[in-house]
């Protein structure tokens, strides 16, 4: 229990269903649908779909979602895959005679096509039951008439505006400029795309005006997409993987997630006494910098399109594991691994809801970097990811870039499974950071036995492009210690990560957190 004298929030307990998610209205929301009768996936839906409105630098409907998710009375988790693909005429060779060596984040070779439009229609219509347009009525009705910016909102649109060109300005700087906190931002133009939507289903993106209007923003800058790459678009229904921490089982969606880095990362941490470190001590610190620097350095080298990698069972191997554990020395850095290529970045949003028969979803939906591309159709506003910029350019590598290959994705849902019950969806947003902090929340739930709410409060650190990253909730002596070990240390401007959960307790009860780290909250009834 946490000490009521001090600063902080108590989890939320709720009987019937939960929303947790990282804007206040966007949970709302989600609970209005479970009591009009929908289920967690309409209410997973229309909540995400909203969050490209509250939050537009995070995610929109030019970006891309995984999703993992159970059926109503079943312990059975389901994978969508729902990234899209680089246009087919997408070709290496001709950024490499540019003399590029990764893919330019802010151009039309980092667009891929936009997949989460396609994954919602879908789930709507095999696992929802009230229909889209019903679920994308709030949306529709908030781009319309505005949503107040938050804070947290407005601390990432100014440090991320300088990333929007052209028509994206018009569309969301407010006479030249980033909104302040609670200047209200409105996407007319967007609520009619919507409207479109919900009249017409996937066609009403795909094809007809709204896509030749994104086709238009990206021909005008030179970019190889043709209307056949729109409406090829397609999801992905896969099957999960999964690893043991001790009593719990970590579920994640398989590649070209980057889902498998955090088994292969609890893995690693197995092989050490974590509970017996201090947890806010410079020892669990430096372990974990060091097993996250292995972990990652192999999902840059194996995690691809799974049509052109075929190496999850190494990163899922406990044997591997036990390699790389080895080569940790627990009083001194190691050398970063190889540089990335692939660029990696923090702009994410995630939604997870449980309703009254215990379906329980985990979804995560994304533009990539702030404002994604910075390119926007001129005449609706949508924001396109750049998540091509997640390719290499490095020949023969299985995540080279390529005419229809998804690139790896930095966006992982989670779920926890305790004796086969799933017991809790949860995720934890922060572009390359993620796998670490799943980790991390595992950690602090199996070895120190925190509170749901408290295991997200705990400050974080994350090695991350050759520095530890450690947030100003740290000791400065702990910074010290890991200085000494070898570490060059920073903290960072923005914090790391956020994330939202909600446990499905044995008596029934639903318990959810919130990272205060972002805008949101957990919302039940």
């Amino acid at each position: 229990m946490r000490d009521f004298h001090l600063p902080g929030r108590s989890e939320v307990l709720a009987a019937e269903g939960m929303c947790a998610t990282s804007h206040p209205l966007a949970a709302q929301v989600a609970v209005d649908i479970l009591k009009r009768g929908g289920n967690a996936m309409d209410a997973a839906i229309s909540a995400a779909v909203l969050l490209g409105i509250c939050e537009p630098q995070m995610t929109g409907i030019g970006g891309d979602c995984f999703v993992l998710y159970t059926r109503a009375g079943s312990d059975e988790i389901r994978a969508l895959n729902g990234s899209g693909r680089a246009p087919a005429a997408a070709n290496p060779d001709r950024l490499r005679a540019r003399g590029l060596n990764r893919v330019p984040d802010h151009e039309p070779d980092a667009v891929t096509m936009p997949g989460a439009i396609e994954a919602f229609c879908h789930l709507s219509e095999t696992e929802g039951v009230l229909g889209l347009d019903a679920l994308l009525q709030p949306a529709i009705h908030y781009a319309e008439q505005g949503v107040p910016v938050a804070p947290r909102v407005a601390f990432d649109w100014a440090r991320d505006a300088g990333h929007l060109q052209g028509a994206a300005r018009d569309f969301y700087l407010m006479d030249g400029a980033p909104p302040h906190v609670g200047q209200v931002f409105r996407a007319p133009a967007q609520a009619e795309v919507l409207r479109r939507i919900a009249r017409n289903g996937r066609d009403g993106f795909y094809s007809g005006e709204v896509a030749e209007d994104m086709l238009a923003a990206l021909s005008a800058l030179g970019g190889v997409h043709e209307a056949a790459d729109f409406a090829n678009v397609s999801c992905l229904p896969t099957e999960p993987i999964a690893g043991a921490y001790k009593d719990v089982e970590l579920v994640e969606h398989p590649p070209n997630g980057q889902g498998a880095t955090a088994i292969l990362l609890l893995n690693i941490l197995a092989r050490f006494d974590i509970a017996a470190m201090d947890p806010l001590g410079p020892q669990r610190a430096h372990v974990e910098a060091e097993a996250t620097k292995l972990a990652y350095d192999a999902r840059n080298r194996f995690i691809a399109d799974p049509d052109h990698a075929a190496r999850t069972e190494h990163m899922l191997s406990q044997e591997v594991a036990d390699r790389l554990a080895a080569l940790i020395d627990p009083a001194q850095a190691m050398p970063d691994a190889a540089p990335l290529t692939e660029a990696v970045h923090k702009d994410t949003v995630y939604v997870t809801v449980v309703d009254r028969d215990r379906m329980a979803v985990s979804l995560i939906y994304s533009i990539f970097r702030g404002f994604g591309s910075g390119i926007a159709s001129p005449e609706f506003g949508i924001l396109m990811q750049n998540r091509g910029s997640g390719f290499t350019l490095e020949p023969g590598h299985p995540n080279e870039l390529g005419g229809g290959k998804r690139p790896m994705h930095t966006i992982i849902p989670g779920m926890l499974r305790e004796n086969a019950r799933v017991t809790m969806p949860f995720g934890v947003m922060g572009g390359a950071y993620q796998p670490a902090g799943h980790a991390r929340l595992v950690t602090n739930l199996v070895d120190y036995g925190m509170g749901l709410q408290q295991a997200m409060d705990a400050p974080r650190c994350f090695a991350d492009a050759g520095v530890l990253r450690v947030e100003r909730g740290y000791p400065d002596a702990v910074r010290q210690e890991l200085q000494a070990l070898g570490h060059k240390v920073v903290v960072p401007e923005p914090p790391l990560g956020g994330s939202q959960a909600i446990r499905i307790r044995e008596d029934g009860v639903l318990e959810a957190a919130s990272d205060p780290r972002k805008d949101g909250c957990a919302l039940g009834y």
